[in-house]
């Protein structure tokens, strides 16, 4: 069924439709956003797994396609960090901000947890949030057809390019180049070339450090990397950052957010670049992100007193 609602504003809403909680939580979201007048839009798919569990919800613009975000004010995830890179592979294209609520674990993406669903809905409603652009990676994988002449494989990443070992017995043997220069060359489980935003991804878990999301750099962490030199390095947004799998030794496999894959044979070059199209955030508050580090990863900050409470400052 579509319909328009009366303010002439619309909502794409995004649902992780595996979680029952997940389920319940969009009944509601739409229930409070048509009430307020907005139109609310959904992937075809999406409305047939609720209706299948029993979820009707009416009425709702369901559409299918690459354009399903085209004209939306917003888009409105319901769901992890994982259901908001699947939203961002729509929103994107079509300049839509991504809000998300945090229905899974860490979710460093979302903006909102799930206890804050109605505050954030009516957020919405009253358009009361801020829109910032996150910088996107571009990634061209070249001889990734496999056969000489082929045009290069494009994708891109708005956490990270990871260059991975394609089997688990046998290392990746590849070499490191920034701005048309090799660095170099490493055996390892692979190589993690990650955005700010992607600094607390799986960059982080790799042994990378965590960049402030207004810093603009390309991360590179190697993992488990067998050499002398194995740092992680951040280098200008501007630089061209590489990898080539020499040649006779092992394929790869390329991930670019754990979602978007390329098979690598050996001798293939990868291509990393600042991308022009970024993923647009919408933002509730403007929480410093220290907070954010210290709510996300439980961290210990007891016996701080602050400069305002210090008697010799």
């Amino acid at each position: 069924m579509t319909t328009t609602g009366g303010t002439g504003r619309s909502v794409l809403l995004l649902t992780h439709t595996g979680r029952k909680a997940a389920m319940r939580s969009t009944r509601l979201v739409h229930a409070s956003l048509t009430e307020a007048g907005l139109t609310v839009r959904m992937l075809a798919s999406e409305v047939d797994d609720l209706k299948r569990a029993g979820f009707e919800l009416d009425p709702v613009e369901a559409v299918r396609g690459p354009g399903a975000a085209e004209g939306v004010e917003l888009v409105l995830v319901l769901g992890g960090d994982g259901t908001l890179l699947r939203a961002a592979e729509i929103a994107r294209p079509a300049g839509a901000p991504l809000l998300g609520v945090n229905l899974g674990h860490v979710g460093f993406l979302a903006e909102a947890e799930r206890e804050d669903l109605n505050a954030t809905v009516r957020s919405v409603v009253e358009r009361r949030y801020a829109v910032e652009e996150r910088m996107t990676l571009d990634v061209a994988v070249y001889n990734g057809g496999r056969a000489k002449g082929d045009p290069p494989v494009r994708t891109w990443a708005l956490n990270e390019a990871t260059l991975e070992k394609a089997t688990a017995r046998r290392m990746l043997d590849t070499v490191l180049e920034i701005d048309g220069r090799p660095l170099s060359r490493w055996g390892c489980d692979g190589v993690v070339c990650a955005t700010p935003t992607g600094s607390t991804a799986h960059a982080f878990s790799a042994g990378g450090p965590i960049v402030w999301p207004e810093v603009e750099a390309l991360l590179v962490v190697p993992i488990s990397a067998h050499a002398l030199f194995a740092r992680p390095v951040v280098v200008s947004p501007d630089s061209v950052v590489a990898f080539e799998i020499v040649p006779d030794t092992t394929a790869g496999v390329l991930w670019c957010d754990g979602r978007r894959m390329v098979e690598l044979p050996a001798g293939a070059r990868i291509e990393v670049t600042r991308s022009d199209t970024p993923v647009r955030l919408a933002r509730l508050q403007r929480a410093p992100f220290t907070d954010r580090l210290v709510a996300k990863f439980a961290l210990p900050v007891a016996g701080w007193r602050g400069r305002a409470e210090r008697d010799d400052l």
